[in-house]
């Protein structure tokens, strides 16, 4: 019975191809394979390699790039003149980051080092320097403390105008801002002498569009109403110590310091002093400018009211000084044909306030304009070679002031 049984099963059947034998061809080909998959991981590997050991590479060049090592450092003289700016707050890394970025040293820790413990490089002043490309760091640590190497440094005194003024007297020429600022814009490069002229800056002054120039909203229409004139900016380069770039076009450097005074004159509290008094912030700086002229610091807050007293009763202000100053000359005395000439400024024939200010004021007679001392006066003479001025509402008392001021030899004006 049993095998009966076993002859009745059925037999499995093969399922899928019949299994080829391997050929030597086959087994050349499959080892070729392996072949090329070992050599493209091994270059995969290699190519990981290049990877990982350029980004060491070059991270580690970037590290002494920004850094520095003790050894990354110029020699010799250096290669060329340049101007290179210390900005405001700026620590000893900072500057000799500035110095790496033009070049003039060869690591910002190489400057560092070489600045360690020196008190002038900790104590220097923003503004513009002279050095030259491609220096030792103590080289460029010893130029940047040499005043000598300091350029673009400009200094208007207060009561300054834009043009030159000769005095009557003494024939003294004193410099205008557009002078000073020619003078402050020269230096030497590479034995070149470059400067911004005087000429240039007047031209520009009176040809370029106001808000070019940063001319505040303010100022704007004033500044229009006086078409080309270059006197139309008279007033809005404060006094004060600047830095101007030497490399800067003169546009540029009109328009920074404009707008750099216009900044200072605001956080005076010009726009506010404005409002209470219902004038313009430009009218206030116009009397400041005829405050600064026309008074002793000791009377400043006086003549100040003295000019709204006679603005509020609509008289003309009469002052020499205004009719003076398109004549750019300093005089005491005026004659009757200079007080009869019809300018934009000369307040004898013009009503109110001359058409732009009449110099750049300072702090205290701005703050004179801002807040003036109360009072009555209409009118007031210098009567000593001290300074001593009086002052009065009463015409007769005024004539009586003026004649003790003749008796004393001084010549000045009546008001």
């Amino acid at each position: 019975m049993a095998d009966d049984w076993r002859s009745d099963r059925a037999e499995p059947l093969a399922v899928g191809p019949p299994r080829r034998r391997s050929t030597r061809r086959d087994r050349i080909k499959q080892a070729r394979v392996r072949r090329r998959r070992r050599v493209a991981a091994v270059a995969a590997l290699a190519m990981l390699v290049v990877v990982v050991v350029g980004a060491v590479f070059l991270g580690s060049k970037l590290w002494h790039s920004m850094f520095g090592t003790s050894a990354g450092d110029f020699a010799g003289d250096g290669v060329s003149d340049v101007v290179i700016e210390v900005h405001e707050g700026d620590s000893t890394t900072a500057i000799g980051k500035t110095l790496q970025d033009q070049n003039v040293v060869a690591t910002t820790k190489a400057f560092v080092d070489a600045a360690a413990g020196n008190s002038a490089i900790s104590a220097i002043q923003p503004g513009f320097y002279k050095v030259r490309t491609e220096i030792p760091a103590a080289n460029a640590v010893t130029r940047l403390i040499d005043p000598a190497n300091r350029v673009g440094r400009l200094v208007i005194p207060e009561g300054r105008q834009l043009d030159d003024v000769r005095d009557v007297k003494t024939n003294a020429v004193t410099d205008g801002i557009f002078t000073l600022i020619a003078k402050a814009s020269c230096v030497d490069l590479d034995g070149d002498r470059q400067c911004v002229s005087r000429d240039e800056l007047r031209d520009i002054a009176g040809g370029t569009a106001p808000s070019a120039l940063s001319v505040p909203a303010w100022a704007t229409s004033a500044v229009d109403a006086l078409g080309s004139d270059h006197r139309r900016l008279e007033g809005l380069i404060a006094p004060g110590t600047w830095n101007i770039d030497p490399s800067a076009e003169p546009q540029a450097i009109l328009a920074t310091l404009i707008s750099a005074s216009a900044t200072q004159y605001e956080q005076s509290g010009l726009l506010d002093t404005a409002t209470a008094l219902n004038m313009s912030p430009y009218q206030i700086l116009t009397v400041a400018s005829l405050v600064q002229r026309e008074a002793k610091p000791q009377d400043f807050s006086k003549v100040a009211q003295v000019i709204y007293n006679r603005l509020a009763e609509r008289r003309t202000l009469e002052f020499d000084s205004t009719v003076n100053y398109p004549l750019d000359r300093i005089e005491v005395a005026t004659t009757d044909g200079d007080r009869g000439q019809a300018t934009p400024w000369n307040t004898y024939v013009r009503p109110g306030l001359p058409a732009t200010p009449i110099c750049s004021p300072g702090a205290p007679a701005l703050t004179a304009a801002e807040q003036p001392e109360p009072g009555d006066w209409l009118y007031f003479v210098t009567i000593d070679l001290q300074g001593t001025t009086l002052f009065t509402r009463e015409y007769e008392q005024h004539l009586a002031n003026i004649e003790l001021a003749q008796r004393n030899g001084v010549l000045d004006s009546a008001r």
